[in-house]
């Protein structure tokens, strides 16, 4: 009893921690992105007013006239859309029933960034307990590199949000093996993959083996709960899936917008030049494409692997470009100028940039911290396997990466609890002792048992 009463102590405060960022994300969208200029200078990249905007408020309005996904994208014509996944849009669908003003919108995406906050300290303290909670609550709240998104009317927020309660649920899941958090696991993995399309990696990549390779439980529990992660995220997904199948000539399932992403990526001003790992608009655009969206994409589709299968000798190159721009070893420079073709304003990416680096060799420093301690560290690294193999199949972008923000995070805040302990010695964080094995009693001693 004193061990809930303790944690729900610590849920308190980092919740006051998430509040409080919330108050600082909605006077940034206040002050600040409200007047921010969407011009970066890029017109050789063919880059204007975030297309990505465009499409979610467009989507958002959409559902809220009852016309689902079909409508028009600035002066497009009126058609069947799947560009992007649902949830972005659906979540702004309700502000968007009662006005066409976006700032309503924008303060709801900075409360989806104060979740996320709330969702870092609560991975930091089944991880390693109530200082690193606090850590990385007060990290996540001031990282420049997820609050800049929140306010934008974009799907990085609920990315974020979603692959970060995914992270926590599968913790939550090892920890105690009950079949709710097995479900839970599998609904955040869902509302990852209906932000972002790549994320239903985090199934795969994250979840099953995390499950899979726990060895606290028999085989078979194991597979039962790895059975209901997956079944759950199919369950909640299908309705969006079945929908795609029925409204398009091609079969899409999360989208088709790897059609065009795909041509951007792959063309000479791509594997050449001050654009080399990146994205180019224009070249997106080839003769004679059909005029529906699916056999459109397959069209762009087929391009872009020709272009690869002619220009192989090019493509190391251009992963390691790519992988580079992700990661903030390559041409940062110009990406804080095409997030600020976004909306992201170039101080906020430069200080982003610099507090990155600062993080990463803590993040380091704090997964051999709990490696050595005996706690389960993939479900931390599987976000950043997926954001690199992301960027090597199709471009570098710096906002790519806020899906492995929040893992960053976290084992920067275990690395600096640790260092924060007095010579090394005991601590009541979880850190200080091995953890539990499945069906152990918890030492009594702690105040933070998972």
């Amino acid at each position: 009893m004193a061990d809930g009463a303790a944690r729900a102590t610590v849920v308190r405060r980092v919740v006051l921690i998430a509040l409080v960022a919330f108050v600082g994300r909605s006077v940034y969208v206040l002050t600040v992105l409200q007047h921010e200029e969407y011009a970066g200078g890029l017109e050789d990249a063919g880059l204007v007013r975030s297309f990505d905007e465009l499409y979610y408020t467009a989507a958002a309005h959409a559902l809220a006239n009852g016309d689902g996904f079909r409508f028009s994208i600035g002066a497009g014509p009126v058609e069947e859309q799947g560009v992007h996944p649902p949830m972005t849009s659906i979540v702004l669908a309700p502000v968007a029933s009662f006005t066409d003003d976006e700032l309503p919108m924008r303060l709801l995406m900075a409360a989806v960034g104060g979740v996320v906050v709330l969702l870092a300290g609560l991975v930091a303290l089944s991880v390693a307990g109530p200082s690193a909670a606090y850590i990385a609550a007060a990290l996540a709240a001031v990282y420049p590199n997820l609050w800049m998104n929140d306010g934008l009317l974009m799907a990085e927020s609920l990315a974020v949000a979603g692959t970060a309660a995914a992270v926590w649920c599968t913790y939550r899941l090892i920890a105690t093996w009950r079949w709710r958090w097995a479900a839970a696991t599998g609904a955040a993995c869902a509302v990852a993959m209906l932000s972002r399309s790549e994320l239903a990696l985090l199934v795969p990549v994250m979840v099953v083996p995390a499950v899979l390779f726990a060895r606290t439980v028999p085989m078979s529990r194991r597979l039962g709960h790895a059975a209901l992660a997956c079944a759950t995220a199919a369950f909640v997904v299908a309705p969006w899936v079945v929908y795609n199948l029925g409204r398009f000539e091609e079969p899409v399932v999360l989208s088709h917008g790897d059609g065009n992403v795909l041509a951007g990526s792959n063309c000479d001003a791509t594997y050449h030049g001050t654009l080399l790992g990146f994205h180019n608009g224009f070249c997106g655009f080839i003769e004679d494409l059909p005029a529906e969206n699916s056999l459109e994409a397959a069209a762009r589709r087929r391009a872009a692997f020709d272009y690869i299968g002619d220009h192989l000798d090019r493509l190391p190159v251009v992963v390691a470009a790519r992988v580079g721009r992700v990661w903030g070893a390559y041409g940062q420079v110009q990406m804080a100028r095409i997030a600020q073709a976004e909306g992201r304003p170039v101080v906020a990416s430069l200080a982003g940039l610099a507090m990155f680096w600062a993080l990463v060799p803590l993040a380091v420093l704090g997964a051999l911290r709990l490696r050595r301690a005996g706690q389960p560290l993939w479900p931390l690294v599987a976000p950043i396997v997926i954001v690199t193999f992301n960027a090597a199949a199709f471009y570098g972008l710096t906002r790519f990466r806020v899906p492995a923000e929040v893992p960053l995070v976290v084992l920067a805040a275990v690395a600096i609890a640790r260092l924060r302990s007095a010579g090394g010695q005991q601590s009541p964080d979880m850190l200080s002792r091995p953890a539990p094995h499945a069906g152990q009693a918890p030492h009594r001693t702690s105040s933070t048992s998972t």
